[in-house]
């Protein structure tokens, strides 16, 4: 696959590398989009699938868990892929992997055999995130890094939104085999277009870095403390995202509709976050770390704050300051991950992250529901999650930060 395109060198244009890595950021951003909306389609088309499947309502779930455990190991491997083989190879054999297994899964004809598939899908869904952040990284110097970056993470809000909206009107018109058909066809095409326009950037660094080990030095101070820092930060963001409806409703009797229209203004929120945080990083010279500290401590008061609310007014005033709370700190974390590992091992650093920051955080959700079953408290419920980012913060003042990568 390497051979197909042309590699960059030291004697490229600067004016076509400034207009092109532009194109890279897109590729890398729509492949992150794609396999985040193949992966929580199953969220929507779960009860169809179901019903068609004849499986009980408990073994849905099981579904996701299936997913998760390859989507876990698809970070690590698919990271350590990304260092040794290119970006560009990783981001188009993912998305290729991905559209034979989502196709695939459209026939799924039995429980077994789902289950098989969604964690074949898991498998090829991780990968793009350390190809797209190993792109992004070495195309993007450090002065601009941190927007790239920022506009990078903006594709998993968007596949949210995109879920969500487009496909309860797909699977409505199509079925919900078809659905998983046509987004394996469009995975295999955006894969057919990364593998011809998208192509690594070779620099002085990667090419010493072939001589050298790599995850060897990778388990560094800094990194544990950043992968400790995103165990916390994601546990206050996947414990709101999994029960600030359910919390609203139960605790304080709001709609169902109301909630999620809440939560809705939360979500648009941390999408335009992302990228400005990573842009006013830029704009600080590349310094980081001080930036991912207030924005932990931002979401620590703001989930703190959310837990003494009651009124449907309040709940919608405060949302869009949780909502920036909660995902403002993460094109930061993967910045630092990348910067403070080395860009010679940016794809290995972040998929390792990656799959620790979500094995970690994937906890919160079973926690906070036992807190809130236990008491039936909204206040202690919404502090049990601002645990996690205040733990974030603490690990963040350890980290040892280096300006000039």
């Amino acid at each position: 696959m390497q051979a197909v395109a042309p590699t960059s060198t030291a004697y490229e244009n600067e004016t076509g590398v400034s207009r092109y890595r532009w194109a890279v950021l897109f590729f890398a951003w729509a492949g992150l989009m794609l396999s985040t909306v193949c992966r929580l389609a199953w969220g929507t088309l779960a009860l169809p699938a179901g019903e068609s499947l004849g499986l009980p309502i408990v073994a849905l779930g099981v579904f996701v868990t299936a997913f998760y455990a390859g989507y876990v190991l698809s970070n690590i491997f698919g990271g350590v892929a990304t260092d040794r083989i290119g970006g560009r190879a990783t981001l188009s054999m993912s998305l290729l992997g991905l559209a034979v297994a989502t196709f695939c899964f459209g026939f799924t004809p039995s429980l077994s055999v789902g289950l098989a598939l969604q964690c074949l899908m898991g498998l090829t869904a991780g990968a793009d995130y350390a190809a797209g952040v190993k792109l992004v990284s070495t195309w993007f110097a450090k002065s601009e890094r941190g927007r790239a970056v920022g506009l990078l993470m903006s594709a998993s809000s968007i596949a949210v939104i995109a879920t969500n909206s487009i496909l309860p009107a797909l699977v409505a018109k199509l079925g919900w085999r078809h659905t998983y058909h046509a987004l394996g066809v469009c995975a295999l095409l955006l894969a057919a277009v990364a593998v011809v326009f998208v192509r690594n950037r070779v620099t002085q660094v990667s090419l010493e870095a072939t001589r050298k080990p790599r995850i060897s030095t990778l388990f560094t101070r800094n990194f544990l403390l950043l992968a400790l820092a995103g165990c916390g930060a994601f546990w206050g963001t996947l414990g709101f995202a999994s029960w600030a409806i359910s919390l609203m409703v139960k605790g304080h009797h709001l709609s169902p509709m109301r909630a999620g229209f809440i939560v809705a203004i939360a979500g648009a929120a941390g999408l335009v976050s992302k990228p400005s945080i990573g842009w006013l990083s830029d704009r600080l010279g590349g310094r980081r770390k001080v930036l991912t500290i207030a924005s932990l401590l931002f979401f620590f008061a703001a989930l703190l704050a959310f837990g003494q609310l009651s009124r449907v007014d309040a709940f919608t005033l405060a949302a869009p300051f949780i909502g920036v709370g909660a995902f403002v700190y993460s094109p930061l974390l993967v910045t630092l991950v990348a910067e403070q590992s080395g860009i010679d091992r940016s794809g290995s650093a972040a998929g390792i992250a990656n799959a620790i920051w979500q094995s970690g955080s994937a906890l919160s959700p079973a926690v906070v529901g036992l807190v809130f079953q236990a008491g039936h408290s909204f206040p202690i419920a919404f502090a049990t999650l601002a645990l996690g980012p205040l733990l974030g913060a603490v690990c963040m003042l350890f980290v040892k930060e280096q300006v000039s990568v």
